[in-house]
């Protein structure tokens, strides 16, 4: 019976959508009548309400949506969804303002005697206004109000002039800062969450190990990431949109026709084009740029867009001849040069913390910089409700659409929850792990049906239904082992043809509002067809090369300030390659300056740095010949898969439906327990039950039956193989750690020689001052000594005699003579370590020194605080395809 109420739910929300009932209402009216329905069936025929429900019963799902979406989008570390808004704040102001229409008409003359130079301008102001607005509509509208009558006036093909406009209005929804990319990256941050804990258990079930090895966990994403994973692509798209106007245009030049000005390149016009120009492409630059610097997270990064969108709005609206009309924008440029410049020189000011002549100036600069800024952004913004009262209708079309956005997603939320009830998840993840073929063929399925999705339903409705059902399911299989950002931008770039594709092709339909009557709706159906194969061919070349999808979000990671240490588990294959490749380039010069470094003379150290010198060069000698075993024992791995990877993934199929059937029978055996005249469940229930767990026990024996007898022997010969690579590696970890470890902490002991000379007076005159405090004073102040040398390397003999000093006053206040004798014994061990420390430090230092410069970046790699730049962007590189780690499972 869930199925038919399942069956239901689906036609009622088809029904209700195809009707043009509101999407709002539609999706959580759909969830609300069916579990309405399913209730009162299960009470008139089974007595109890719960009957008909996969699992729980109606009270828990009506309320689960509000409260699923209360929990993710209330929660203060989880605001993703503010920097719509802003956003769409953004795009509208920019729209209306009318520096889209200076855009289009700037950039057609400019490209105009190219071969198709209306098209490509058009493409090339769609990418502007995509990476600036993301509004579908306003674009579609903007452009076919403005280019579509000069391209039919010059005689351009209507197919490609109405195609071109339509499909260079949707780059909004790939180009970031996109809604739809924020919208994604919110639903796959639950998505990878439950895809973490589904393959925590497939670990746990094939190892028997509790905890599963951090570098196998499913990679989560964020807006900004989802952002800097679009970029590429959406590069891609548009470069092909032009290539194909181009080559349409040489091929046929009778459809899409150079146009030549008579006015030429004159000095004006090359002004016109850098005023027209020079401020989207700032403002793109301090939107996207602050968000890749990693200056601004996506919410501040909207914030940045909206007051410069509103800059930018006030000098336009004003009009030729305004007096002052470009003094706003020129403050706020001042303000914001002066902040970088304080910024660059002085760094963060703390207002509390102020203390040099230096930074007092730069606090006085920075005052000033911010009070322009304000008065630029308030004479702006008052500009901008002085002129035709812009900024009261941008704000309203914002609020309208924002609230449409939220309400939607509330909607979304108690229809998958209502989906959940009734089973539809599991039986979607049956359904899709069951295909032959793995991974690729339940992708390609998904993508089919959210392309076919697209020829129906907005992007919204498809994002917040579908992704948040299919997205765990994809995640979770270790074969493919994608990130989350490279499944939230191939949705992404699917879901973009759901503008397109007819009957509901929204950008169709923005476009037919405009277009005069004599463009026919066919001539615009075939117009697309050849962008929706482009936008097709854009998905292809993003899935076959991950890396220009992860590259970016990877490197922009790494570089970071805030970039992973080299510790991570995550970076450490990666790593491990990126050194073996090192090793085998300048094998020969490492080794010779592991031989020179065994030879120096260090008798005259302490015996605990010599001993853990020695013991660090021993250690040095064997990392080279543990990179060989890594080597030896990955290779015995990748051959042994051979045979071994289809008898595992038939057997893991199997247990998976065993342990589908292990579940189902668990739930059955809870309806026996709770059935009889005291329980939940009638009698009758509870014998169907037992019944159906009859059948499903003789299906799930039959199941296991089916495991080849060799896989027991099988699968204990590649886990010993694949261990032998694990203990490898662990080997080489510890091995290179051991080896550089005690080289950093000698040359650290060594450079603190002068420091550790600059205490020598100060202990000689603490004698006379433990005198004259008082008590407590005395042992503050010994204290403060004690933590002061402890800051210094290697002087824990040194801090003794000040500590015990210390302790010897606590307990004595008038010990002042048997403290003095500590101190004493501290100034002894200060000198007899400065006698060493200076020689080493001339003789020594230097040579560690090199020594630490030859092996710093590859047996000494995962002990620095941050990868090297060259390194960095090799792992990025590495990181960015995919790795599989099934046979881990």
């Amino acid at each position: 019976m869930e199925l038919f109420f399942l069956i239901l739910l689906i036609l009622l929300m088809a029904t209700a959508l195809g009707s043009g009932f509101p999407v709002a209402f539609a999706l959580p009216g759909s969830a609300i009548i069916t579990i309405g329905i399913a209730s009162l069936a299960g009470y008139v025929f089974t007595g109890s309400v719960d009957a008909y429900f996969s699992i729980g019963g109606p009270s828990q799902w009506l309320s689960a949506g509000v409260t699923n979406f209360r929990g993710i989008y209330w929660e203060a570390e989880r605001d993703t969804l503010i920097a719509i808004p802003l956003f769409v704040f953004m795009g509208i102001m920019l729209q209306r303002s009318k520096i889209a229409e200076d855009l289009l008409v700037t950039m057609a003359r400019l490209f105009g005697p190219v071969p198709g130079g209306l098209g490509i301008s058009v493409v090339f102001v769609g990418a502007l206004l995509a990476a600036t607005t993301g509004i579908v509509g306003a674009t579609v509208v903007a452009m076919g109000l403005i280019s579509l009558p000069a391209m039919l006036r010059n005689k351009y093909s209507v197919p490609l002039a109405t195609g071109t406009i339509a499909a260079s209005g949707t780059l909004g929804q790939i180009i970031p800062p996109s809604i739809v990319l924020i919208i994604l990256a919110d639903q796959l941050a639950s998505a990878v969450d439950q895809a973490g804990t589904i393959r925590q258990t497939l670990y746990k079930q094939a190892t028997g190990e509790v905890t599963m090895p951090s570098d196998f966990a499913v990679v989560s994403t964020s807006a900004g990431e989802m952002f800097l994973g679009a970029f590429l692509p959406g590069l891609v798209l548009v470069g092909l949109y032009m290539l194909f106007i181009l080559g349409f245009a040489l091929i046929n030049p009778k459809a899409a026709p150079a146009v030549h000005s008579d006015s030429g390149f004159d000095r004006k016009f090359l002004g016109q084009v850098f005023v027209t120009l020079v401020p989207p492409l700032a403002l793109i630059f301090l939107v996207l740029g602050s968000i890749v610097a990693g200056i601004a997270t996506v919410n501040q990064a909207g914030a940045i867009g909206a007051i410069g969108a509103m800059v930018m709005a006030g000098y336009r609206l004003g009009g030729e001849g305004t007096k002052a009309r470009y003094t706003p924008a020129i403050l706020a440029i001042i303000a914001l040069l002066a902040i970088a410049i304080v910024v660059s020189f002085i760094g963060a000011i703390n207002i509390k913390r102020v203390q040099t002549s230096q930074e007092v100036l730069g606090l006085v600069i920075a005052l000033i910089a911010v009070s322009l800024l304000l008065i630029a952004v308030f004479w702006s913004g008052w500009r901008t409700l002085k002129f035709e009262d812009t900024l009261r209708g941008v704000m309203l079309e914002t609020a309208k659409t924002s609230s449409l956005v939220f309400i939607i997603l509330i909607g979304a939320a108690m229809l998958t929850a209502s989906f959940r009830a009734f089973g539809g998840e599991e039986l979607v993840k049956h359904f899709l792990q069951g295909l032959p073929g793995g991974f690729w063929v339940q992708f390609l399925i998904v993508m089919l049906v959210i392309f076919i999705l697209g020829f129906f339903l907005d992007f919204i409705e498809i994002a917040v239904v579908v992704v948040p059902i299919v997205a765990p399911i994809l995640l979770a299989d270790p074969a493919a082992n994608v990130t989350a950002v490279w499944l939230g931008v191939m949705i992404g770039l699917n879901i973009q043809t759901s503008f397109l594709t007819p009957p509901f092709g929204f950008a169709l339909f923005y476009l037919r509002g405009v277009a005069p009557a004599a463009v026919k709706t066919i001539d615009m159906y075939k117009g697309v067809v050849a962008f929706i194969s482009l936008q097709l061919l854009a998905l292809f070349i993003a899935g076959f090369y991950p890396q220009l999808v992860n590259y970016l979000p990877n490197r922009s990671s790494l570089l970071s300030e805030n970039a992973p240490p080299p510790m991570n588990p995550r970076l450490q294959y990666c790593m491990e390659n990126s050194v073996a490749e090192d090793f085998s380039q300048n094998g020969q010069g490492i080794m010779s300056a592991i031989k020179t470094a065994e030879g120096l003379d260090i008798s005259y150290l302490p015996k605990d740095l010599q001993k853990d010198l020695k013991k660090s060069f021993e250690a040095a000698n064997q990392v080279m010949p543990q990179m060989s075993e890594i080597g030896s024992a990955e290779k015995a791995v990748t051959e042994a898969a051979v045979d071994y990877r289809p008898l595992h993934r038939e057997v893991r199929a199997i247990e998976r439906d065993a342990l589908r059937i292990e579940t189902r029978i668990k739930e059955l055996q809870v309806v026996v327990s709770r059935a009889g005249p005291t329980g939940i469940y009638t009698e009758a229930q509870g014998e169907r039950a037992k019944t159906r767990i009859d059948a499903l026990q003789k299906q799930h024996d039959e199941l296991i039956a089916q495991i080849p007898g060799t896989w027991k022997d099988a699968n204990k010969t590649f886990s010993t193989i694949q261990k032998a690579e694990n203990k490898a590696r662990l080997t080489y970890r510890r091995t290179a750690d051991s080896a550089y470890q005690p080289l950093a902490e000698t040359i650290a002991v060594l450079k603190g020689a002068d420091k550790l000379a600059a205490f020598e007076p100060v202990l000689e005159g603490l004698k006379s001052e433990i005198a004259t405090l008082e008590h407590t004073a005395a042992v503050d102040r010994l204290a403060e000594i004690r933590s002061q040398i402890g800051e210094i390397e290697g002087t824990s003999d040194i801090r003794k005699g000040v500590g015990d000093a210390r302790s010897l006053l606590r307990k004595k206040a008038d010990d002042i003579a048997g403290a003095q004798a500590e101190i004493d014994k501290s100034i002894a061990a200060l000198k007899a370590d400065l006698a060493w420390r200076k020689k080493a430090e001339a003789e020594l230092l230097p040579k560690l020194e090199t020594y630490d410069a030859a092996i710093r970046n590859n047996i000494g790699l995962r002990q620095q605080a941050a990868l090297p730049r060259d390194i960095a962007l090799s792992v990025a590189s590495c990181l960015s395809g995919h790795r599989d780690v099934s046979l881990n499972f």
